[in-house]
């Protein structure tokens, strides 16, 4: 039987300064990325993000060809957090303002909304203990209301917070809000969490579906299509359902079915409980008289 080896370890703070200086670093580096609307400039390493994020690997796993090889365009991801990412993903730690948080040494400083951004970045790459990182720096340093959502993904929460305002309804109005990708707004509705009012959802979910739909150049109806479906029209009130029904004949969103399913609430004055969570109102529901018909009380 082999006799283990001694491991001998070096000290950390060297080895981490040394990866640092080759983040965002045109020296050996093989890939460039193009990042955010202001379109910068971002040197990498393909090996290393290969072996530290799922992502990047399946991104970077064809060979580049033969002569300068064409960067990598992220338009959609904020440059500082693609940089604050790369750092953590360099040498396994990032400085989040007032309280640290990395795994083991920190020297950036990000503010509250840049980690936001940072948390969006996280999600979309699966980068779960960086995520965790955000989430928990920003519910110990937002100094309003913090989360209006909380909920679980398969790998980690996703926490969407407000950095400006105390009323939940503002974050829905945000550029932040705007941006959100289909999988991280579907499992938002998903939640009985949200602090805000059915009827500001529906509003707010139009909101989205517009704007992604002119970025998209697709129509309103397909984009909304994998999110509207947990919205809880049912919750609403006969004559908000009837407007609502209304603008949806002139400006297509939720899929007729799904109305005619709310109205059916209305007419049996119940809830159906094999609909779940379609009957079931949020936190931030407000009463309504038919509610007391429901069979799904708020959990």
């Amino acid at each position: 039987m082999d006799t283990p080896g001694l491991v001998v370890h070096g000290e950390a703070a060297p080895f981490s300064t040394a990866l640092r200086s080759l983040i965002n670093n045109c020296l050996y580096s093989d890939v460039r990325f193009v990042v955010g609307q202001e379109r910068q400039e971002v040197f990498a390493h393909r090996c290393l993000l290969a072996c530290r994020c799922n992502f990047f690997q399946r991104l970077l796993s064809q060979e580049p060809g033969p002569g300068v090889p064409s960067p990598v365009v992220l338009s959609t991801v904020p440059a500082e957090a693609f940089l604050a990412v790369l750092e953590f993903l360099y040498t396994n730690s990032v400085k989040l303002h007032r309280h640290s948080l990395c795994l083991e040494f920190v020297v950036k400083v990000l503010d509250v909304e840049l980690v936001c951004e940072a948390l969006q970045v996280a999600v979309t790459f699966g980068l779960g203990p960086l995520q965790e990182c955000c989430i928990a720096f920003i519910e110990t340093h937002s100094q309003v209301q913090l989360p209006i959502f909380i909920f679980p993904t398969p790998h980690v929460s996703f926490c969407y917070s407000l950095t400006h305002s105390s009323d939940p309804q503002e974050a829905l109005r945000t550029r932040g809000f705007l941006e959100l990708s289909a999988p991280a707004l579907l499992f938002m509705l998903r939640s009985d969490k949200l602090g805000v009012d059915e009827a500001e959802l529906v509003l707010a979910v139009r909101n989205w579906a517009c704007v992604s739909a002119a970025v998209l150049e697709r129509p309103v109806a397909e984009v909304a299509a994998p999110v509207v479906q947990e919205l809880r029209l049912a919750l609403l009130a006969p004559a908000e359902l009837s407007a609502l029904e209304e603008q949806n004949q002139q400006e297509p969103l939720i899929p007729v079915e799904q109305i005619v399913e709310a109205w059916k609430c209305h007419a049996l004055r119940r809830g159906d409980a094999a609909q779940g969570a379609v009957c079931r109102r949020r936190r931030g529901t407000l009463p309504r008289e038919h509610h007391r018909f429901l069979d799904l009380p708020l959990k």
